[in-house]
């Protein structure tokens, strides 16, 4: 008889890896913040921020989930990147603080003063790009500078929306920028972890064909999404640079479809764990894509279709999907996404971006289909912290 002790759950388990308090409580979160901003969205409701129901809603997934999001997976990966030891115990839970400490802020910014909250909310993504920056420094870790800067770029966007919005009560050049450093580091992210689960998963389970290594070609491809990334904000109050702009959208998109396509999304049908990854990414060159058409139609429509591709589709799509693999890989649990994952996680997430980004293709229908793809949403991410909280809690 074996004396390994059986595995046991406890809330002293959060304290183990970065990804265990902020993917349970960030996904429980994302679910909590949509949960808020519909019925306030559409009348029946108010909460104590200082903020517009609009504001709060960009505010609150792009400087509020995603940075959890972000946290749990540097804080996760990156000792294996650098081969440092990794955050745990009290300085983990310290920091994962500082980011409940911002949610409250923002929640009770009507209260305490927009300021006071903007304060504490940012202090979370300094010290966060703080001690990666320091990890990666000590190591030598060049590759992941940019990851780094990244942050660094997402933080001063938090501090621009609030400047935008205390003097205009309007945000559109820190949202724009904001969801450009993140369309940017899952490019960057994707760009390695997809080819890369891609090719082991097929060497054991299909072999032929495979992913292939980063190229120059990548590198064009990073090069001109950076460049179509950077203008888009600029080209919001500078109508000159709109053509041109939107010809770099285009081309992104066009160049980042080519670039997936090389992965071999076709090959992974057989473990949706894989395959999730892919139809993920798919939501990227898509909003190159409606961006781009927004910008040379001048269609208001088209701009929030490429913007929900890009915050619904690619970042409500791939933290799931990476959120429900790196669960499974670092609790001991196979490799492999059951069915209860599939239906009750990836398909909601999925369906909700495709709506709405089909709402805001027709408006006219908003009212009667919007609260559907919130509820899908709210679903995906329930059942993630559902299905994927016990593994999180065990030693």
């Amino acid at each position: 008889m074996s004396n390994t002790p059986a595995p046991t759950i406890h809330l002293s388990n959060l304290a183990l890896e970065g990804f265990r308090p902020f993917f349970l409580f960030g996904s429980l979160y994302a679910a909590l913040s949509i949960l808020l901003w519909v019925p306030w969205y559409l009348g029946f409701l108010r909460i104590p921020t200082a903020m517009s129901p609009i504001a709060w809603h960009q505010h609150e997934l792009l400087f509020g989930y995603v940075p959890a999001i972000i946290a749990g997976f540097l804080l996760t990966a990156m000792p294996n990147w650098t081969k440092r030891k990794r955050l745990t115990g009290t300085p983990l839970v310290l920091l994962f603080a500082l980011w409940l400490a911002g949610r409250f802020a923002i929640f009770m910014s009507e209260k305490i003063g927009l300021p006071a909250a903007n304060v504490i909310n940012l202090a979370f993504l300094i010290v966060l790009g703080l001690y990666a920056l320091r990890e990666v420094v000590a190591a030598k870790n060049k590759r992941n500078y940019k990851l780094v800067a990244v942050i660094g770029l997402l933080a001063a966007s938090q501090a621009l929306f609030f400047y935008e919005f205390s003097r205009y009560e309007h945000v559109e050049i820190a949202g724009r920028l904001a969801i450009a450093a993140i369309v940017l580091m899952i490019s960057i992210v994707g760009g390695r972890i997809i080819p890369s689960f891609t090719a082991n998963w097929l060497k054991k389970n299909n072999p032929g064909r495979e992913p292939p290594s980063f190229s120059r070609f990548d590198l064009f491809v990073m090069v001109i999404s950076t460049t179509a990334l950077a203008t888009w904000p600029v080209a919001a109050h500078w109508n000159a640079l709109a053509i041109p702009a939107a010809i770099l959208m285009l081309l992104a998109g066009a160049l980042q479809l080519v670039r997936q396509v090389r992965w071999c999304p076709e090959r992974t049908f057989a473990e949706p764990l894989v395959t999730i990854l892919h139809v993920a990414f798919l939501f990227v060159p898509l909003g190159f894509v409606l961006t781009g058409i927004a910008m040379l139609a001048d269609d208001l429509s088209f701009a929030s279709a490429g913007i929900h591709a890009w915050t619904s589709g690619a970042i409500g799509s791939m933290t799931l999907a990476v959120m429900t693999r790196a669960t499974r890989g670092h609790s001991g649990q196979a490799l492999h996404a059951p069915a209860s994952t599939v239906f009750f996680i990836y398909l909601p997430i999925v369906a909700a971006a495709l709506i709405r980004i089909t709402a805001a293709i027709t408006p006219q229908y908003t009212m009667l289909i919007l609260p559907l793809a919130g509820l899908l949403w709210v679903l995906a991410f329930c059942n993630y912290a559902i299905f994927y909280g016990r593994y999180i809690l065990l030693r």
